[in-house]
């Protein structure tokens, strides 16, 4: 079962510096108009196995908790052996609430 990092944890592992993946998984479009800092976008999530290491920490996450992209993802990773995979469920929405920083083209 994929855990659930929370908005306050996945700040603070940011702010510390924290060696992990954070993927976005919504689709190119949207991650080039905003996203969490840090954060990077796999073209085909069916590939995401290939292309991340199975010893990452790997945060994954999209617009908010009606979203199952997400979750969908991390489950997948899982499923090919990934042991370190967590789901951040309140996605881009519950983290610009919070007033945390987005950077895209759509940024100002």
């Amino acid at each position: 079962m994929v855990r659930t990092i929370s908005r306050e944890e996945l700040k603070a592992r940011i702010d510390k510096g924290d060696n992990f993946k954070l993927v976005m998984t919504m689709n190119q479009w949207h991650f080039e108009a905003e996203h969490i800092p840090g954060s990077f976008w796999i073209a085909d999530q069916g590939r995401a196995a290939e292309l991340l290491d199975p010893n990452d920490e790997i945060v994954c996450y999209c617009s908010d908790r009606a979203c199952s992209a997400s979750i969908r993802a991390a489950t997948l990773l899982e499923k090919a052996g990934f042991k370190h995979v967590w789901h951040y469920d309140g996605g881009l929405d519950e983290w610009k609430e919070a007033g945390y920083p987005v950077e895209g083209t759509s940024v100002e």
